[in-house]
């Protein structure tokens, strides 16, 4: 028996809590495949009346049920916002028609088998329910009712729902925080990227009512880090990914500027860099990379900089402004850095190993296609060559110097040479790390020890569509589908992975999108026009 409820609460009763007479919030219990949930629920009147429109719903005629063919979707607008009209097996619904993610049409996204696909960063919706079931981003879209009248189609919706474009799954909260010992939580989660916080609010999302941890190095809340290279002048909270409020709701404990220093698997306990301890009963760890420094003469001269923090990428546009800029290593963050600052500073070098830029990932051709565009916009390559010394001038930056004996004129220099995996606290734990440092999982995102998990960039996990080979995919939307799986594992479901890779880099206003695993490939075969920038490159083997 399958059966469907859906409560709508109007945004400002939202807010107030719901409380039993003792004082405490009382959660629902229902039971899910035979084990109990705890949800809680505000109570809300159900109108008496079916046909009568509220104040704060809008219902317009969209089109005629001729107008839209099986597999066809239009954006459709209700007068006070647009929605996204699908037709598919015979059916019509209606969602959100802007990503939650970074707003884009969804109109000019891929509806297939039951979802849309957005065009930009590949995050995935179900039309029946609007739930995101891939990632990037946090949210649902909101769905609409959808009514046939006289060969008419009717869209019914809040205007609210309308205006944000966004829903936020339903969510759990702690039962009897007050009740709880401090040095002690159900979940701790290591690392607050986006694999611990989509853990953390998947398990809330489920129904978990116990204690969560969510401990990080950092000293802001989670936030958007692709934007650290895209967008160098965001300031921490334009990229926070949950406002504070959120955590407080949801009682996500988020506890700043914790690292931890080690972790004790007999006695379930990790131990913090200043001496606390906390038990736990299961344990995310996702602690992300550590980018890598350079080893040369002169390397702690002021005003190097790896970007790992809001406040990196501020004080490097800062400093970059109007002067000289060296940027090591053409990854994909020194590339975006390279575009960012291209127009703002004098000039823009790039010292590079390789012969051209992203060799390893898009092969020679795309990469010197990229290359080419990059030098149109006054970025200077020096390749095959890397640096032997930075020389300062009363402690500041004032020069580079290659190995090919080419000396840079340089105010500030950016570090993108790689990361290696923060694993390093694991060593003596007992937790299964490769030779690489990276924590290896199965494809529930289990380490070797029950009860302990790991995602994100940090792991080497099976990956489906290459015969369940271990691979290592730091990519941003596989962070946040790591987050899920675990979250879902840690509740029992028997979940494994089985998304497609994704990731996305911008420059000058192209992107550049890649969906697979093309790690070993042997040949490219390219369609379209590589010169133009118009092209789709298959990656064969």
């Amino acid at each position: 028996v399958e059966v469907k409820i859906e409560v709508v609460i109007p945004e400002k009763e939202r807010s107030k809590e719901e409380m039993s007479p003792n004082g405490k919030a009382s959660p629902l219990i229902y039971k899910v495949n035979g084990t109990a949930r705890h949800y809680h629920l505000e109570e809300h009147p159900i109108a008496s009346n079916p046909y009568h429109i509220p104040k704060d719903v809008v219902e317009a005629s969209v089109c005629h049920v001729k107008d839209l063919e099986n597999g066809q979707m239009r954006e459709v607008d209700l007068g006070c916002g647009k929605a996204l009209l699908i037709k598919e097996g015979g059916e019509f619904h209606a969602v959100g028609h802007k990503c939650p993610h970074y707003g884009a049409p969804l109109v000019k996204g891929v509806l297939s088998k039951g979802r849309v696909r957005c065009p930009w960063h590949g995050a995935c919706f179900n039309i029946s329910t609007g739930d995101i079931e891939d990632f990037p981003g946090l949210d649902s879209l909101p769905r609409f009712q959808v009514k046939i009248e006289k060969e008419k189609v009717y869209i019914r919706a809040s205007k609210q729902a309308l205006q944000t474009q966004r829903r936020t799954k339903m969510m759990a909260k702690c039962i009897s925080l007050s009740n709880y010992n401090l040095s002690s939580t159900n979940v701790l989660i290591i690392g607050a990227g986006a694999a611990g916080l989509v853990c953390a609010e998947t398990l809330r999302q489920e129904g978990f009512s116990d204690r969560i941890v969510v401990c990080t190095m950092d000293r802001h809340l989670p936030y958007d880090r692709p934007k650290l290279s895209k967008s160098m002048d965001s300031h921490p909270e334009q990229i926070a990914l949950r406002p504070k409020e959120f955590f407080r709701t949801y009682d996500i404990e988020v506890l700043t500027e914790m690292p931890v220093a080690a972790v004790d698997i007999k006695n379930k306990t990790a131990v913090f860099k200043d001496g606390f301890k906390m038990e736990y009963n299961k344990l995310l760890v996702a602690t992300g990379n550590t980018p890598k420094a350079l080893s040369c003469k002169g390397k702690e001269v002021e005003n190097v900089f790896n970007i790992r923090t809001p406040e990196d990428a501020n004080r490097v546009v800062k400093l970059a402004t109007s002067k000289n800029v060296v940027i090591v290593g053409a990854s994909f963050l020194g590339m975006e850095v390279a575009a960012y600052l291209a127009e703002r500073a004098h000039s823009v070098s790039l010292v590079e190993l390789e012969e051209v830029p992203f060799k390893k990932s898009f092969g020679e051709r795309v990469g010197r296609a990229v290359m080419k565009m990059f030098e149109s916009n006054r970025v200077k390559f020096y390749m095959q060559t890397e640096v032997s010394e930075l020389r300062e001038q009363e402690g500041k930056l004032k020069e580079v110097v290659l190995k090919s004996g080419k000396v840079l004129r340089a105010d500030v220099c950016v570090v993108g040479v790689g990361a290696v995996p923060a694993t390093g606290f694991l060593k003596q734990s007992g937790i299964n790390i490769d030779s690489k440092g990276f924590i290896v999982v199965n494809k529930m995102m289990q380490t070797n020890i029950p009860g302990v998990f790991a995602a994100g960039d940090a792991v080497t996990f099976p990956l489906a569509l290459r015969n369940n080979k271990k691979v290592n995919v730091p990519h941003w939307q596989m962070a946040h589908m790591h987050g899920r799986i675990a979250a879902l594992n840690m509740l029992a479901h028997g979940m494994e992975i089985s998304t497609v890779p994704y990731l996305w880099t911008a420059m000058f206003g192209k992107s550049i999108r890649y969906a697979g695993h093309g790690e070993g490939f042997d040949d490219v075969v390219i369609q379209g026009d590589l010169d133009e920038l118009k092209f789709v490159a298959f990656y064969t083997k």
